[in-house]
């Protein structure tokens, strides 16, 4: 097999449950693995588990990443601990490397069961979180877990995505390609070479770490061969803005101050002040946010990138993967994506068999080098409905186009209807910002006139529409006040059954059975909970939405107050999304003023009054503008429809306690 891995009998493989084997089997659980040549004659399909993880190597390094981010007159070193397989080193044979490089390693956890890094009283790495040495070591890989600078055992301080955090997770790609220097202390002495690695290295992680991964692809190193990014940004500026208005209560500073590790809190205070200094709650656009957008550098990643996200990511979402996704093509990235109707929920805890096995297609192509075909297979798998996947040649597909689509006035005041007609001239909608009000409200509302929002939809459809990638929604206001938010909200009216992302777990339903993945030792088991999906059936899903401050109309990088009674035009950014709204449903469009829990509210509270001519929606459809049976005309109030709970605040910080 194309892989620096010999053949080994299976005497030398530690035990190891079969894939997806329940934990009570785990201990009887043997490797069938059987001695090999290391090049198959017709081509190995996969690598095979034929290395021992109880004996593998494990150990710490703490590599100098040449940057002085503590101003403390050193370079500051970042921890890296490593296990890896013993066997291809004692005969001289280098192995690649999967690395995550994560601020949460100590204070808060990976993976649903917030696991962390554990030494032994020597400190040496006993527990890895998540599977990904369980599973990869036995297969001939490296697995490398990297404190960022400022957290856990590194120097340095926690700079939000910039040049501290992605410099010290590159330095150690570097390191692994020799050409960086790591030592075997913190304090320095012993210098350690990585000559057991060939320096093919891939980046994994979720949230925080995806983005890492992202930020040193667009670095262009040499020796990066792959990311697998899951819910991550793209640009840390719509991470906390989305065109001016704030989408959480507290900005960078706040994040930084709950990841760093004691000792970094108390040396970072400058650091700290500059994150506060260059990220105003004003949401103008500043040189802090421009040192944290990796998509102008896309067109440096060497690497290959299979994304995943969760549809209904309201914590990282789905506009960084879009514009991130859109970006790649253009540059000519070879990519792969799955599009979950999940929240913020690893792919590992909702599709676990299939993730694990075209995880393991996905590294052994581009690490290992063996020719199983993936990067000619299906690029994008989407969620259909709980548990229900489809598969794309490309995505988003070949058809899908932008379409305008406009709002009027319908039979009843404040019921509009959407569609390809453009309004009469002068016709107009009006709403006041109720900051009280979600996009739950709007939707369950959206057929009776409420004081809160404007609602327009089309009618029944008259066959399946489908919407794919990235829209736009242009808005032509007149506020009655100095300052003003927006929101712009896509539904689907018609019953389903969904994903309840709203729910504490995003989507999934934690269970008490455990199946494991890899191999176990003592410290570091390879068995997890099991997840199911929590369902909920509803009569509308919102399934995108999108924002802005109204005082960004000019200029998205800078605001001003407004002129009451003067009109105002601005577009607002739709999140990606794959959604097929079934024949017989309604396609609505909301537009409103503060979307509860998910912006944050203007000082004042305006009455806006929308052109409606001048108003429309650009969307990505499949085969072009839906076709409907008949506009709808309500005459009556009707009930409110059901859908999942309002959305909740998402704060940025991690979701458990970091600091007593």
């Amino acid at each position: 097999m194309l892989s620096a891995v010999t053949a080994l009998v299976a005497a030398a493989v530690s035990l190891l449950p079969p894939l997806g084997a329940p934990a009570a089997h785990a201990a009887s659980a043997a490797s069938a693995a059987q001695s090999r040549p290391d090049h198959e004659p017709d081509g190995p399909s996969e690598s095979r588990p034929v290395y021992s993880y109880d004996n593998a190597i494990r150990e710490s390094v703490w590599v100098d990443t040449t940057i002085d981010g503590d101003a403390d007159g050193r370079t500051d070193r970042v921890a890296v601990d490593i296990v890896r397989p013993r066997e291809p080193a004692a005969q001289g044979r280098r192995v690649p490397v999967i690395m995550d490089a994560s601020p949460y390693y100590s204070c808060c956890g990976r993976g649903n069961e917030s696991q962390t890094k554990t030494y032994d009283a020597a400190g040496n790495p006993v527990q890895f979180p998540l599977f990904y040495d369980n599973y990869f070591v036995p297969r001939g890989y490296a697995t490398v877990l990297v404190d960022l600078a400022g957290t856990n055992r590194s120097d340095g301080c926690v700079d939000i995505g910039a040049r501290s955090d992605i410099l010290s997770a590159k330095a150690v790609v570097d390191w692994l390609n020799g050409r960086g220097t790591a030592y075997r202390t913190r304090t320095g002495g012993e210098r350690v070479t990585a000559g057991w690695t060939d320096g093919a290295t891939g980046m994994i992680g979720k949230s925080y770490d995806g983005t890492i991964a992202n930020g040193v692809a667009a670095t262009g190193v040499k020796g990066l061969k792959t990311i697998v990014p899951i819910g991550a940004i793209s640009s840390w500026y719509d991470y906390y803005f989305a065109k001016g208005a704030a989408l959480f209560d507290s900005g960078p500073d706040g994040l930084s101050d709950a990841v760093e590790s004691d000792a970094a809190h108390a040396r970072c205070a400058a650091v700290q002040k500059r994150l506060v200094e260059g990220a105003p709650r004003n949401g103008d656009w500043t040189g802090l946010w421009t040192a944290r957008d990796y998509v102008p550098d896309v067109d440096k990643v060497r690497a290959s990138v299979f994304a995943a996200h969760g549809a209904q990511d309201l914590n990282v979402r789905t506009k960084h993967l879009g514009q991130w996704w859109n970006a790649l093509a253009d540059a000519g990235v070879e990519r792969k994506i799955w599009l979950s109707q999940t929240g913020h929920v690893d792919p590992f805890d909702y599709r676990r068999g299939e993730w694990v096995h075209t995880l393991h297609r996905w590294f052994d192509h581009y690490l290992l080098g063996i020719d199983n075909g993936i990067e000619r297979e299906p690029m994008a798998d989407v969620e259909r409905a709980p548990d229900q996947w489809s598969t794309d040649r490309v995505w988003p597909p070949s058809g899908t186009r932008q379409t305008t689509l406009r709002p009027r006035g319908g039979a009843t005041a404040g019921v509009g209807v959407l569609g390809t007609e453009r309004a009469e001239p002068g016709a107009t909608e009006t709403f006041t910002d109720d900051p009280a009000l979600s996009e739950a409200d709007w939707s369950a509302a959206i057929d009776t006139p409420t004081p809160g929002k404007a609602g327009f939809t089309t009618g029944p459809l008259g066959k399946d529409l489908r919407l794919s990638g990235s829209g736009t929604v242009t808005v032509t206001a007149t506020p009655s006040t100095t300052s003003a938010h927006l929101s712009a909200v896509l539904v689907d009216l018609g019953p389903a059954t969904i994903r309840d992302y709203t729910a504490a777990g995003e989507g999934i339903t934690t269970l008490d059975r455990r199946t494991c993945w890899g191999s176990s030792t003592e410290g570091d088991s390879a068995c997890f909970k099991e997840t199911a999906a929590d369902e909920e059936d509803v009569d509308y899903t919102v399934f995108s939405r999108g924002w802005a401050d109204l005082g960004h109309f000019a200029d998205g990088g800078k605001g001003r107050p407004l002129t009451p009674g003067k009109a105002y035009t601005i577009t607002l950014d739709l999140a990606a999304t794959d959604h097929v709204v079934p024949a017989g449903h309604r396609l609505g469009l909301i537009i409103a003023g503060t979307d509860a829990d998910l912006i944050e509210p203007p000082s004042t509270t305006p009455r806006l009054t929308l052109d409606l001519p001048r108003t429309s929606a650009r969307l990505p459809l499949v085969g072009g503008a839906p076709k409907t049976v008949a506009a709808p005309s309500h005459t009556a109030a009707t009930p409110p429809l059901k859908g999942v709970r309002a959305p909740h605040h998402r704060t940025p910080l991690p979701s458990m306690s970091t600091r007593d």
